[in-house]
């Protein structure tokens, strides 16, 4: 059985909205939330970007059952490796163990903003690596020393640690990236459902650990209305990560989507309410091999009606198909 999940983007609710939401999104009987972790909104349409980490604790407050997840935190520029460690470590303790951390080399759009430069991108993957295992030192206790070709740290220790640690996550896009994770990683994160991305995570030891896959949906009962929306929000989405990853703001990602026409959207997201439509649009996932999907509901403001479409129509209908 295939477990959905509901995303709270950063990028497009506040941080009261963003809690709201996941509050419901329990109530209506999703598997687990994710979080994006975001210093820009992809477009200007989207309009926010609040910290997500404490929106994470607020959110682990306001729950009791639905497990949370960074979907998907860079501890390579933005956050130093033990500061991601320390933050969750604490998310987890707040949530009583529903917390799984998932990490990514990370996009320009928000790691650019403290004037660190932006890597190459095997660069990016030979920095991640690093903070994966000084993450993992931390979360086993005692006092930590690393001095390495990325990163240091000078006596380091996490003072407040749960019993269990975070699950790490390692998001994946290419042949390094899932041998970092198979290696390294408890679990694999992807938004493309490629069956190679899969293979390759488990060629390199992730055989049998969760896939947790994303897709953007943009459910209204005006489907002309959802095509609209999805465009003005979402066309960034098809630019692939060797493209995303680059792009520095907004503007940039405006100017790399001008082109792009609603119907062109509507062809790689479900839009409207045809809920077979959408079972259509996530069933690529569940037969590339992910054991988790976390979907989108484009629009910030369109959080609830879809919400209470999902408990009534979209979660049984997903639930019986996959």
């Amino acid at each position: 059985m295939v477990n959905i999940g509901y995303t709270m983007m950063t990028e497009q609710a506040g941080p009261r909205d963003l809690v709201e939401h996941v509050v419901r999104a329990e109530e209506a009987g999703f598997d687990f939330s994710v979080t994006s972790d975001h210093y820009f909104p992809w477009l200007e349409s989207q309009g926010h970007a609040p910290y997500a980490w404490s929106v994470l604790g607020a959110a682990a407050q306001a729950t009791s059952r639905i497990p949370l997840m960074t979907y998907v935190t860079c501890p390579t520029v933005r956050y130093h490796p033990a500061v991601v460690a320390q933050k969750a470590a604490t998310v987890q303790l707040l949530s009583e163990g529903r917390f799984r951390l998932g990490l990514g080399s990370g996009e320009n759009l928000n790691e650019h903003v403290v004037g660190a430069g932006w890597p190459a991108a095997h660069v990016r993957l030979e920095m991640l690596e690093e903070a994966v295992g000084i993450i993992r030192s931390l979360f086993e206790g005692g006092n930590v020393n690393h001095h390495g070709t990325h990163f240091d740290v000078e006596n380091a220790r996490l003072w407040d640690l749960p019993d269990e640690p975070p699950p790490i996550g390692v998001a994946v896009s290419g042949e390094r990236s899932c041998e970092i994770a198979g290696r390294l990683a408890d679990l694999v994160i992807a938004v493309e459902p490629k069956s190679e991305l899969i293979d390759a995570f488990d060629r390199h030891g992730g055989a049998g650990k969760p896939r947790v896959g994303q897709l953007p949906v943009c459910y209204d009962p005006d489907r002309d209305a959802a095509v609209k929306r999805a465009h003005d929000q979402f066309r960034w989405f098809g630019g692939g990560w060797k493209v995303n990853a680059e792009l520095p703001g907004p503007e940039g990602f405006a100017g790399a989507t001008q082109f792009v026409r609603p119907e062109d959207v509507a062809e790689s997201i479900p839009c409207g309410s045809d809920v077979d439509a959408f079972v259509e649009a996530v069933r690529p996932y569940a037969d590339a091999g992910f054991t988790e999907i976390a979907l989108v509901q484009i629009g910030g403001e369109h959080q609830r009606p879809y919400l209470d479409w999902a408990e009534r129509e979209l979660l049984p209908a997903l639930r019986s198909a996959l």
